[in-house]
């Protein structure tokens, strides 16, 4: 790697970790210096610098993400007031929440909680998810000593509740439109596996594929949906260039497993979020969700599985 390539490398990773630290502490007030030494930058150039890179200012940011996080809110629990979403996004009054959100969606925080979303989409997604499969009907597994799904969904082998444990994770990251980008996602596997195989990385056999979504594109209002592909690393790995680390802790998460082909990948997520989960007992945790893939694919097929973190209704 030229020493260009290197440093644009080096700029990315540090962009990388202050959307990091916004993403972990978006429940506390954030200050720029704090965003900015979370990057190793100078507060005082970090603003055109994180603006460059993201098309935003760290504040504008922020502000965005605070908001689409309690649109997902609002919609998963609806049992929360709006108080309280507002409070776990980072907002001290809910007047400026208020006037914030409406400012975004172009309705108030109150509608878009009664379903009328301008992503009224989601709602035709889950009558379609809907048509596709009967109700799941829930029995306890010995072995596993876990409650696990049985469904009619032809393309979900199961469905099962368990603690995963935690990950350290190196991951290199996209930020814009994904889907349907195979040739991001290839370009983006390749430089991943190319750094981890020249470290011997490739060949453990505790070595697991995700894919992460930290945004829900079903309430995001800007094209720059953060995706990070992963790989599970031992703890003490070093990183380097536009390779980052970061830890995703233990968890509950709903474990979907699938055989799909490309195509099929909306109309899982749409069963699993408009079938399994609202007959499950448990809404989605705010934490974010991914896909491990369990090995390449054999004819055109994938054998994965969707983690949804989940908490008890």
């Amino acid at each position: 790697m030229d020493s260009t390539h290197a440093s644009k490398a080096i700029y990315t990773a540090r962009i990388n970790k202050a959307i990091d630290f916004i993403e972990a502490n978006l429940h506390n007030p954030i200050s720029l210096e704090e965003i900015a030494e979370a990057a190793n930058f100078s507060k005082f150039h970090f603003n055109r610098l994180f603006h460059t890179a993201v098309g935003e200012t760290p504040f504008q940011f922020v502000s965005r993400i605070r908001l689409e996080k309690a649109a997902s809110l609002l919609q998963s629990i609806p049992n929360s007031s709006i108080a309280e979403i507002a409070h776990r996004c980072g907002f001290t009054d809910k007047s400026i929440f208020s006037r914030n959100f409406k400012q975004l969606y172009g309705i108030s925080a109150s509608q878009f909680k009664k379903g009328k979303s301008l992503n009224s989409n989601i709602s035709q997604q889950q009558s379609n998810s809907q048509q596709q499969a009967e109700k799941p009907t829930m029995y306890f597994c010995p072995e596993s000593q876990t409650i696990k799904w049985r469904t009619n969904m032809k393309l979900c082998k199961e469905v099962e509740v368990k603690n995963l444990r935690k990950m350290t994770l190196a991951y290199v990251r996209n930020i814009g439109p994904y889907n349907g980008d195979q040739q991001m996602f290839q370009q983006l596997r390749d430089k991943l596996f190319t750094w981890a195989a020249a470290r011997g990385l490739m060949n453990l056999d505790s070595t697991r594929f995700l894919v992460l979504y930290h945004d829900n594109p079903t309430t995001a209002v800007s094209s720059n949906l953060r995706m990070s592909l992963c790989l599970t690393v031992p703890e003490n790995t070093k990183v380097d260039g536009e390779i980052v680390r970061m830890v995703l802790e233990e968890a509950k998460y709903a474990v979907a497993q699938f055989e799909l082909r490309g195509s099929e990948f909306e109309l899982a997520w749409q069963w699993v979020y408009g079938q399994w989960l609202p007959n499950s007992g448990y809404q989605p945790d705010d934490k974010p969700y991914f896909e491990q893939y369990a090995a390449p694919p054999q004819d055109g097929k994938y054998s994965i599985r969707f983690c949804i973190p989940v908490k008890p209704l």
